[in-house]
């Protein structure tokens, strides 16, 4: 399936779901718990994280952690679901722009358990990924890439379909590899 076909499905779907709206306040409220545990468990998962889905979902609703796991796994859960609820809050907020203030609070929230001393700051050395030759900007690079990708992200904002903009923020993200760790 090529990408057009791809993104009309998906607008497809959220015609769909927006047919469906307006949603009653406890829809919103368990659709948000299924994708903040769902989401949390996928993403730190991809990152190594070895907590399950079942555990993910009471450590995040019920603060009980899953023997014989490392807490470093409990904080990286724990943190992801702090920042993805400040994303929602962030993403309903109008009018929504992208800035390198929301940036490092989002990373703040996520690895302030892991790292409190380096969460929601641009590193200050170079870093290198495990099983790349791809070398990121140096630390001094940092400030003026995050503030031109932010000032991209806005300009393409209404121009490029969601996916795509969402696409995008990640790769360059990644590639700029702001954060010495926790780079989502």
């Amino acid at each position: 399936m090529d990408i057009q076909a791809l993104l009309k499905r998906i607008d497809e779907y959220k015609t769909l779901i927006d047919s469906r709206r307006p949603l009653a306040p406890e829809e919103v409220k368990e659709l948000d718990a299924y994708f903040r545990v769902g989401t949390t468990y996928s993403s730190n998962a991809l990152e190594g994280n070895t907590l399950t889905l079942s555990e993910t979902k009471v450590l995040l609703e019920d603060g009980l952690t899953a023997g014989g796991k490392p807490i470093r796994e409990c904080y990286e859960a724990v943190g992801h679901a702090s920042a993805y609820d400040y994303m929602l809050e962030t993403a309903r907020s109008k009018p929504f722009t992208f800035s390198e203030a929301m940036i490092l609070q989002l990373h703040k929230l996520f690895y302030q358990g892991i790292d409190a001393e380096k969460a929601g700051i641009y590193r200050d050395h170079q870093v290198f990924i495990t099983g790349t030759e791809y070398v990121p900007p140096t630390a001094e690079e940092v400030p003026a890439l995050m503030k031109g990708l932010t000032g991209e992200l806005n300009e393409k904002w209404s121009a490029l379909h969601p996916v795509l903009l969402a696409a995008l923020a990640h790769r360059k993200l990644v590639d700029i590899h702001p954060f010495a760790d926790g780079n989502l």
